[in-house]
């Protein structure tokens, strides 16, 4: 697959989303708030990892806030434009985005005309759920294990079609290392969401896809796809008969995380509440349940931790973008 290199800095990005001081809203206190329903943006379409993890962030807030927290799906370029809503809302702490690693991690470097930067121009709160990576094909498909998807992929030209939930997703990236390990082509199929993406595989409309694997789990499970490699450094717990990328020859690893954020300024008394009303929803025995039902693990983060953490994700990813020599168009 032909591929260009991607050589835009994030300095610039960070300059258009740069503000006056005296313009910025003024933010919400802790005392009094919420002072509404909340209002939680999830970049992607409905179905996917970061929309079912949401969902069930939602519904715990709620119970504990007492104000409805209402989910809005807002999908399109790598995540990016239901993250920008955020970043430029009211920093009252009614406005939330779920954000991740397409959004906050690999996005900044992938798409070089981002208008926000993914440190500076959020408040990030908590850590929600990890989770690695996990492949998958009708199950009816020929391809048993990744030497039968090489094998295959070699006598196509152009090679197999790989569907992701979007350009600029961890799983994208996955998909681009594993093919330059393997020395294969393929195309890239990208659909606006995750459940978009596996309907199309379950219809045997495309070969495979690379998902995260909280939505996956259950159609795994169901039977109606089959996994064939996890992108865990060992075999994951709840799927014990999915053998890793690593246990099939190749060196690649990945895991993608889902976490709450708000835009920049925000009261840190705000924060602060949200952060520990998260830790308690993601707590609770049916969370844990859900969680590992869906093959993720929860997370456990100061406000401070989560900030570092993204920032230090962003400096990991880039040069994997940049080296892949993938982008966006």
């Amino acid at each position: 697959m032909s591929m260009r290199l991607t050589r835009r800095s994030l300095v610039g990005a960070t300059a258009l989303v740069a503000a006056p001081a005296l313009l910025a809203p003024r933010p919400a206190r802790a005392q009094g708030w919420p002072n509404g329903p909340i209002r939680l943006v999830v970049p992607f379409a409905p179905g996917g990892s970061t929309d079912l993890s949401a969902r069930l962030v939602a519904d715990g807030l709620a119970q504990r806030l007492g104000v409805p927290v209402v989910v809005e799906n807002r999908a399109g370029a790598g995540a990016t434009t239901g993250s920008q809503m955020v970043a430029d809302a009211p920093p009252d702490g009614q406005t939330l985005v779920m954000s991740n690693i397409a959004s906050h991690a690999i996005s900044p470097t992938l798409y070089g005309n981002l208008r926000y930067d993914p440190v500076r121009s959020f408040t990030h709160i908590a850590m929600v759920i990890t989770n690695p990576s996990v492949w998958v094909v009708h199950p009816r498909s020929e391809i048993a294990n990744l030497a039968d998807l090489v094998r295959l992929a070699k006598t196509r030209q152009g090679g197999l079609d790989m569907a992701s939930s979007g350009a600029g997703s961890s799983n994208h990236l996955l998909m681009v290392r594993f093919c330059e390990q393997a020395g294969i082509p393929f195309t890239h199929v990208p659909f606006r969401g995750a459940g978009p993406a596996m309907t199309a595989v379950i219809a045997n409309q495309v070969p495979m896809m690379s998902d995260s694997l909280p939505s996956a789990a259950g159609h795994i499970r169901q039977g109606s796809v089959r996994a064939i490699a996890m992108s865990s450094a060992q075999r994951h717990p709840g799927f014990p008969g999915v053998p890793t990328f690593i246990e099939q020859g190749f060196d690649l690893s990945s895991t993608s995380w889902f976490a709450l954020s708000g835009p920049a300024g925000m009261d840190p008394g705000v924060v602060q509440r949200l952060n520990r009303e998260v830790k308690a929803v993601v707590a609770t025995p049916d969370s844990q349940r859900r969680f590992a039902e869906m093959g993720g693990a929860p997370g456990d983060m100061t406000p401070e931790e989560f900030t570092a953490f993204v920032a230090a994700e962003v400096a990991r990813w880039a040069p994997v973008v940049r080296a892949s020599g993938a982008t966006v168009g």
